[in-house]
């Protein structure tokens, strides 16, 4: 038998839709693309979902079935001659596909270039990125283009794709088997990533004696593929949900986040994210677990990993069954939301160094007992209310009472007529 050169994943890449295995929603009987490939038909379009999905391969499959020439181009090293070069032949061959991995990477110069193309349709891009196309491809890429998700495949899909390579002409021939135990784990293992599956399988039918155990696939893969790749949206989605986890007090998957950010041994996004939400979510609803949260922060930086999952642990069961209150974080966007409408000047009496005031106006360092009977708000603003309590737990309830308090009386900036209203401070005990 032929021995193969290229590794699995690439030798077992499909060449035509019935090779590809899931992603029905977009390939099967009566849907968009079968539908192009039955009309004769292609336009620019962008995939985009999770790394080893077949985003490529399925561009490549569209344009060798409905049989046009078609053109790699990699959006970081890729080059303005290497698409000058396309461009020059796309005239030749109108409706050239032009497969442009990575597109959320296109700088403004390439864009530039590529555009009039795709407008013109001289050129057909099939653009491919993990990233959300939404935030991370330029308007006007994506107005001139379809998206479409390309989904993670299942761990069903991923053991029959591994069966297909293990049988297939262009993969195993029949060579080795593999136990059920085993390709079970290689399946939980990708987290839906089917060249990381069939890399595993690959080393696998290497070492084994031609049986793949559960054992052997534990040697080789012994943590779980995980999307946290920082220039993906992986990464983003595991703080995400990190973040809810806490918010809404679910112990068990906020812990589950931060075990997939310790397996990636990123500390430094658990430390920010992990303070973020300790005073935005938490916050005055309980400020000594904010305060706790900060120590064991500082401890699992001291101890590292492994130890410093711990602390960590500790804090996330800590801040989860806490009191909430978001009442910090929307005073102080109420009070930014009032600056950026307008500006408003300091009141003169609390000023460093308050100019040709009589003595009476001034403010008293000495008098702490007519403080909180003063105005500092500007006066447009005297009577803005940028906090709120949220009565969430007692340590809040106590400062609703104590503002409440305070607002019984009002604030003036008349410091001369309340000095006379109050004329001696109280005496001290």
């Amino acid at each position: 038998m032929e021995k193969r050169v290229e590794p699995l994943a690439f030798s077992m890449r499909p060449s035509v839709l019935d090779e590809i295995i899931g992603q029905q929603h977009l390939i099967g009987e009566g849907k968009v693309l079968r539908k192009c490939v039955e009309n004769n038909m292609l336009f620019s379009m962008i995939f985009h979902g999770p790394p080893g999905t077949g985003k490529t391969t399925l561009a490549m499959v569209l344009a060798n079935t409905l049989n046009k020439p078609y053109r790699l181009f990699n959006a970081v090293s890729g080059n303005k001659k290497d698409l000058d070069r396309i461009f020059e032949e796309a005239k030749y061959f109108p409706g050239l596909v032009v497969i442009v991995d990575e597109v959320h990477r296109l700088n403004k110069d390439k864009q530039d270039l590529l555009l009039p193309h795709i407008e013109d349709g001289s050129i057909i891009m099939i653009g491919a990125t993990t990233s959300n196309p939404l935030h991370a491809i330029n308007p006007a890429i994506r107005s001139r283009c379809h998206l479409f998700e390309v989904k993670a495949l299942t761990q069903e899909d991923i053991k029959q794709a591994l069966r297909n390579a293990i049988q297939s002409p262009k993969g195993l021939q029949n060579e080795v088997n593999i136990e059920e135990d085993a390709l079970d784990i290689i399946a939980r293992h990708c987290n839906g990533d089917i060249r990381y599956a069939l890399n595993i399988l690959e080393i696998c039918a290497i070492a084994c004696d031609g049986i793949i155990s559960k054992d052997l696939v534990m040697q080789y893969s012994s943590i779980p593929n995980m999307s946290m790749d920082r220039d993906g949206d992986g990464y983003y989605d595991v703080l995400s949900a990190f973040q809810k986890s806490i918010r809404g007090s679910d112990v068990d998957a906020a812990l589950y986040y931060l075990g997939i950010m310790i397996e990636a041994n990123d500390l430094d996004s658990i430390e920010r994210r992990l303070l973020v939400t300790a005073y935005e979510d938490i916050g005055l609803g309980n400020p000594a677990a904010v305060a706790r949260c900060v120590q064991a922060i500082d401890a699992a930086r001291r101890v590292g990993f492994p130890e410093g999952r711990i602390p960590l642990a500790v804090a996330i069961i800590d801040l989860c069954l806490s009191p909430k209150s978001k009442s910090g974080e929307a005073a102080i966007d109420a009070a930014l939301s009032t600056i950026h409408k307008s500006s408003y000047s300091v009141p003169e009496y609390l000023r460093l160094t308050p100019v040709n005031m009589k003595e009476e106006d001034l403010y008293d360092y000495n008098r702490s007992d007519l403080w909180d009977k003063i105005q500092y708000l500007p006066n447009k603003l005297r009577n803005a209310q940028f906090y709120t309590p949220n009565i969430n737990s007692s340590y809040e309830k106590i400062l609703a009472q104590n503002l409440m308090r305070i607002k019984a009386h009002t604030r003036t900036d008349d410091l001369a007529a309340l000095k006379k209203r109050y004329p001696n401070p109280p005496k001290k005990s």
